[in-house]
Parts: structure tokens; sequence; C-alpha cells
């Protein structure tokens, strides 16, 4: 359900050298979260990464019902959603400031930034479904190749999970396909 943006730098060879542009949540999985009878809380922040970029971090949380609660309705009052936003306007410019773009990215890949949100907030309203629903590069610092080299070189090892083969069901011999 992310979409990760990449611009094409530098061109060496048949090679591209990519960057991070930007994060965005597809539409399928947006509309799947928003429902009626409760409240959508927004938020949005700018930093500035250690390396020069800076970031326009956006996200996006919705209120849950109490597990005893009878009421079909699970609204935040004002207050509550400026302290909610408040809240997480500092952890995601705390995420977005204490390192570079690259461990920022890995962060959003990863996504605990959500989960922090909802723990760190569970106090002023229950918040569920915390997600980063979008980030905009809005300022990259003066080129520089062996600053991208090193997004390219440095690790090159693969850390995803091996996927196994599918295993084909067999069908009975002079079925026709049919069983």
């Amino acid at each position: 359900y992310r979409k990760i943006k990449l611009c094409c730098e530098d061109v060496q060879g048949e090679n591209c050298l990519l960057n991070f542009h930007g994060m965005d949540m597809t539409r399928d999985k947006l509309c799947s979260l928003i429902r009626k009878k409760q409240s959508i809380i927004e938020a949005s922040v700018d930093c500035r990464t250690t390396d020069g970029y800076i970031v326009r971090l956006f996200c996006i949380a919705f209120t849950k019902k109490q597990e005893n609660q009878i009421k079909h309705t699970c609204y935040a009052n004002s207050a509550q959603v400026r302290a909610i936003r408040k809240k997480m306007t500092t952890i995601m410019s705390e995420l977005g400031s204490k390192g570079d773009l690259k461990s920022l990215v890995k962060e959003l890949i990863s996504a605990p930034i959500g989960d922090t949100i909802v723990r760190e907030t569970s106090g002023i309203f229950p918040i569920k479904d915390c997600f980063i629903r979008k980030v905009k590069v809005l300022k990259k610092p003066k080129f520089d190749v062996t600053a991208l080299m090193e997004w390219h070189t440095g690790e090159s090892k693969d850390v995803g999970q091996a996927v196994e083969p599918a295993v084909e069901a067999s069908t009975l011999a002079g079925s026709g396909g049919r069983l």
C-alpha cells in the first residue's frame, strides 16, 4: 500500500542512479480506512534531515471505540484532536531530523512510526490505523555524485526473505483438466 517515488539523478553506462523523491499511499488502502462515525486526524510537518534534505511528512489517524463502548460514534473533541496533532508533529519532526535521508526511508518502509504515535497518544484519545500517508521531498542539497554512490554501493546485500516457488496443483490423468 506504499508507493515509493524515485528520481533518476545520474546515468552511468547502462545503470541509472536513483534517489528517493517521495512516498504515497495507494488510494484503495486510504479509502478502506475511511469510515463514518469516527474522527480523522491529519497532521503535517516540515523537517530537515542531517544530510540537507527538506522533507514534508503527512500523517493520518482515526479514532476508535473503547472495548466496552455502547455508543456508536467515537468522535474526538477539538481540544483532543489538537493535542493528538501536536504529539504527531513532535514525533514526526523528531523522526525526520534525527538522521539522514537513507535512515528516514528505512524507517518509513518498516513503518513503526504509526505504532509509536498510537502508543504515545493513547492517554489523550484511543486511535487506530495511524500511518505516514505521504512524504514529499521539498528541497535537495547540491547534487553530489559521491554521496549518491554511497547509497548504491553501501549496503548491497538483500534484506528481504526468499520466496518459495509456488507448487502447481496436479490434475487427474485423463480428466482433460476437469475434476
